[in-house]
């Protein structure tokens, strides 16, 4: 399926592509293998472009690694406690 592109800019044509791969495939792991990039490769650009996944309304019973994607922003877990 051809993404149209608004631009020349690249950063804005990866984003697009990710998205319509995104959208088209409804998982990170078949919207990686449709770009032909790893799943690592596909969040880092999720995150590097700010892409809201998975999409708002979309309930995720899964224990998928895209729940990382969502949480990275919220604030780390409190340190375990020291012995001496």
């Amino acid at each position: 399926m051809p993404v149209p592109l608004q631009s020349y800019n690249l950063a804005a044509a990866e984003k697009s592509l990710c998205v319509a791969a995104l959208e088209q495939a409804g998982s990170i792991v078949e919207a990686a293998r449709l770009l032909g990039i790893t799943r690592h490769a596909l969040k880092r650009r999720i995150i590097k472009h700010e892409i809201a996944w998975p999409p708002a309304g979309h309930v995720d019973n899964s224990e998928s690694m895209d729940a990382g994607v969502r949480d990275r922003h919220s604030e780390p877990p409190a340190p375990a406690p020291r012995f001496l």
